[in-house]
């Protein structure tokens, strides 16, 4: 009876001291894999414009930085008005837009300590080769929307609160026009620029394009470019971090490295070299 009371309690004790080495080497693996974890989290929320992803420029410029730094990039592509609204609600790390009197705001109301200049293109102003309003080859974009108004011709507002919905509201302002979606020649599609040229083109109306996205448009249509050049149509884009002291969720090491890398010589070569069809569709001017 003792014999067999004795191997039992040997048995245990070997049952006892297999758990406790099986337990000691699944630590081992825990600890071991915890900094490559974290290595592999290295990630940033960027709120962005529909025209920086719309027009191709992330999906040229991430891989080159996220091989660079091993930060990956996650874009939420909205209007410039929602991108700011993330950026206040502390849901991104970085803000990259272009509306600068709305960046200047956001950065005085202390969700940024800093806005960076980056780039910019220019607008340009659409409509069907018929032109009913007659304004191709004009170079003034407020004489251009009076002549819209005028004929009442079908113009399409992107209508989204975003930088170009923005840039938009001001030249119909300069021109003493007050338009609303109840006209029925004035159409608001709440929708990025890619769905409002599909509106347009379809419509065959007239809109205002950032560069960038009317070059990358496929549907076109028989819309072309009647009026550019105007220095009114500069389209500037700035980029900020979210200000971590209001925010401590925010990645403000990752979010840095990001704004550093674009105004860096090396992401201001990246956005030059750029280009559709052999034409550049962003001119890096980051302040030295």
């Amino acid at each position: 009876m003792w014999d067999d009371s004795n191997l039992i309690f040997k048995k245990v004790s070997q049952m006892k001291k297999s758990l406790c080495s099986l337990s000691f080497a699944l630590l081992l693996i825990l600890l071991s894999n915890t900094p490559i974890a974290v290595a592999q989290d290295k990630s940033i929320v960027v709120s962005s414009t529909t025209s920086t992803e719309q027009s191709g420029l992330f999906s040229y410029l991430l891989p080159a930085f996220e091989k660079k730094t091993g930060i990956q990039v996650k874009v939420v592509a909205v209007g410039t008005g929602q991108a700011l609204d993330i950026g206040r609600r502390g849901d991104a790390d970085v803000v990259f837009v272009h509306d600068k009197p709305a960046e200047e705001k956001f950065v005085d109301e202390g969700f940024s300590t800093k806005r960076n200049e980056v780039m910019y293109n220019d607008f340009v102003l659409i409509g069907p080769k018929s032109d009913p309003a007659k304004i191709d080859g004009g170079k003034d974009i407020q004489a251009a929307l009076l002549k819209i108004a005028s004929a009442q011709a079908p113009f399409i507002s992107r209508g989204d609160k975003s930088g170009t919905h923005a840039a938009e509201l001001r030249y119909w302002k300069s021109t003493g026009v007050e338009v609303s979606p109840t006209a029925n020649w004035y159409k608001e599609t709440g929708s990025g620029m890619g769905p409002a040229l599909n509106t347009a083109s379809a419509m065959n109306g007239y809109i205002l394009s950032d560069r960038a996205t009317w070059l990358t448009f496929k549907n076109r249509g028989d819309l072309v470019i009647l009026v550019q050049g105007d220095p009114k149509l500069f389209n500037q884009y700035g980029v900020m971090l979210v200000n971590p002291a209001k925010y401590p969720q925010v990645k403000k090491a990752e979010g840095q490295a990001f704004i550093d890398w674009l105004i860096s010589k090396d992401g201001q070569d990246t956005i030059a070299s750029y280009k559709v069809g052999g034409e550049q569709l962003f001119f890096p001017n980051a302040k030295k």
